[in-house]
């Protein structure tokens, strides 16, 4: 909590607690680097402080209401039940300072405030995580809103005025604007060389991913996001994560790829010290949106925010003559993101319901390195057929999208797209149930070509448990497999085990 004194004295009367009602006995103030919150009742009533930064311009009272509008507006889109309303702060002879009002009350309108429901901050995801209670549970409802937010957000045109946003031009100058920060701000010769080396790869990669940057935004993949995903920005409700707190301010930092985005929230769990929360969330946004081609821009992005991160620690050091450790650990993180690694491809064997899914989960969520990805069968077959994620095909036993053309096309689909992840760098679990040993030689023979290491994952259960969790599945209706006990029943006539050679490569 701030001390009275820091709110400006023509805004002081804001701080008794009479003027917002008979039900609110305190008002607690709050004060950030750019704006002062009021916490009275049920209510947070946000102001921002006249200020011109580099990167935001709140120096008249049009532009603050401006920016109030734009806020209410921009967060809106994801949480409507807590931003509220912009009101006027009015100031008459009469009554001083009041909070509201409508465009013919007395006073002269002096500020404007968000006004937002209040939540229990203990419920901020970067709480929860320090509390030690952030789950896979909450990763994968994230990425359900993340990845419904990404699809209904406004899209960037590629020749419009807004063309330049997410163009390969403008995703470069604050990467470079970062290293050159960071040069003056740490001056250590051998920190100087660590910057070199990650500004040189920066470069290197900005020019192999150039054309996939415009490619992006040709497609609407760049669009109007949050903008300051992170942990601290997210609360838990009723069970749910929401987001808040968009950043409004700043247009460049808004509209943004995608994929810069999640690298956001992904950098941010890595800070956690949760890689394999950060590897699960990535995971769980791109089977939800389909986009895997943002995989190939993560690691230029997260190095991106790892380096923001550096910057931002690096100023507070300077400002409080404390040291830069907070700033070379930022550094440190992107220099892991581009060690070299050596992926591997790692498939799944086995009968409807033996635990493939589940054995790949563990796997996703136990990645130290944050670099590995899945792709399930029976999500990837549905989107190349137009079906939503959990949505029943209808389809019978080898008919419709499970006949013998949909089963190749479809495993045709996991082999393009696995090599594109093994060659961005990103070690490959395929969920699938590969009863053929051609199958499974065909990835085999994919991952060699790829240089990646090559893994089966078979996990085993009787044929009683099957048929039971087989049971147990479709009653929930909420996984998206779709086999029966029927299907079960034919796979045990087609499965072809694995051989010696391949037990051999099997995961434990």
């Amino acid at each position: 909590m701030s001390a009275p004194n820091s709110l400006p004295a023509a805004l002081r009367e804001l701080l008794q607690a009479h003027r917002y009602g008979a039900a609110v006995q305190t008002v607690d103030l709050v004060e950030t680097h750019i704006s002062w919150v009021l916490l009275a009742g049920d209510y947070a009533y946000k102001i921002k402080k006249p200020l011109k930064l580099p990167f935001l311009d709140f120096s008249t009272l049009a532009l603050r209401k401006r920016y109030c509008e734009d806020e209410l507006r921009l967060n809106k889109r994801f949480a409507p039940d807590i931003y509220l309303a912009v009101l006027r702060v009015r100031a008459s002879r009469q009554y001083g300072l009041q909070l509201g009002g409508s465009d013919d009350a007395d006073g002269v309108v002096v500020e404007y405030a968000v006004q937002m429901r209040r939540f229990n901050e203990a419920g901020r995801l970067d709480r929860v995580c320090a509390r030690g209670e952030l789950t896979t549970a909450h990763m994968r409802d994230l990425a359900d809103t993340v990845a419904a937010f990404h699809q209904r957000a406004a899209v960037a045109t590629a020749t419009g005025a807004d063309a330049h946003f997410g163009s390969p031009e403008q995703v470069l100058a604050p990467a470079l604007d970062n290293f050159h920060n960071l040069a003056q701000l740490i001056p250590a010769a051998a920190v100087q060389q660590r910057l070199a080396a990650l500004c040189a790869w920066t470069v290197t990669q900005h020019h192999a991913l150039a054309g996939l940057m415009q490619a992006r935004l040709q497609a609407g993949r760049v669009r109007e996001c949050h903008g300051d995903l992170h942990l601290a920005n997210m609360v838990l409700i009723d069970g749910r994560v929401r987001l808040f707190d968009c950043l409004e301010f700043n247009e460049e930092l808004r509209w943004t790829d995608v994929a810069n985005e999640i690298a956001f929230t992904y950098v941010d769990l890595l800070d956690h010290a949760q890689p394999g929360l950060a590897n699960g969330f990535v995971d769980d946004v791109l089977s939800r949106s389909g986009d895997y081609k943002a995989a190939r821009l993560l690691p230029f992005y997260a190095v991106y925010r790892a380096m923001v991160r550096a910057k931002v620690a690096a100023i507070r050091a300077g400002q409080s003559d404390g040291g830069v450790d907070d700033a070379l650990v930022c550094i440190a993180q992107a220099e892991q993101v581009v060690a070299p690694r050596t992926p591997r491809l790692i498939i799944t064997h086995g009968l409807a319901g033996c635990g493939k899914t589940f054995a790949s989960d563990k796997l996703l969520y136990n990645d130290a390195q944050a670099r590995t990805l899945r792709l399930r069968s029976d999500v990837e077959r549905r989107r190349l057929f137009g079906l939503e994620r959990h949505q029943h095909s209808g389809a019978a036993i080898n008919a419709g999208i499970y006949n013998a053309s949909a089963h190749d096309r479809t495993y045709t689909h996991l082999q393009q797209t696995a090599r594109s992840l093994l060659r961005a760098g990103w070690t490959v679990i395929v969920d699938a149930a590969f009863l053929r040993r051609a199958e499974r030689d065909a990835f085999h023979a994919l991952a060699d070509a790829n240089g990646a290491g090559f893994a089966i994952l078979a996990p085993q259960a009787d044929v009683t448990e099957l048929r039971r969790r087989i049971l147990a599945r479709q009653a929930t209706g909420s996984d998206a497999s779709e086999a029966t006990v029927d299907v079960l029943e034919k796979q045990l006539q087609w499965i072809e085990p694995l051989e010696d050679d391949e037990r051999a490569r099997t995961l434990g």
